[in-house]
């Protein structure tokens, strides 16, 4: 995997994977950042009949992410201190990442 490639996750798990921690207790972040995960997992991969939890593809999930984060900075989004549709997004992608272990070498 090319670790120029996938900058744009790693950086986002950086960035947005600390936010994890407030899943303990913020329910209603938990499941804002579980309907766009389902919306990511959809977007990603087209509809499903199925309910599987297939990893996305890091290349796509890499594509998406780059794109979503110029959107961001056109419009100058800055983060708030709670949570907006973006950081439930960038949040999102973030459980994609580290619960199919896209980051770790061996995995694609």
């Amino acid at each position: 995997m090319s670790e120029i490639r996938f900058a744009p996750l790693a950086r986002l798990a950086d960035a947005y994977g600390t936010r994890f921690a407030e899943f303990a207790f913020e329910p209603g972040f938990v499941a804002a950042v579980d309907q766009h995960v389902a919306e990511l997992r959809a977007r990603l991969r087209g509809p499903s009949p199925d309910l599987s939890a297939e990893a996305p593809d890091p290349e796509d999930l890499s594509d998406y992410a780059l794109g979503f984060l110029d959107a961001l900075e056109e419009i100058g989004w800055q983060e708030p201190v709670g949570h907006d549709y973006a950081v439930c997004r960038l949040t999102a992608v973030c459980w994609l990442v580290r619960e199919h272990r896209l980051l770790e070498p061996d995995v694609h």
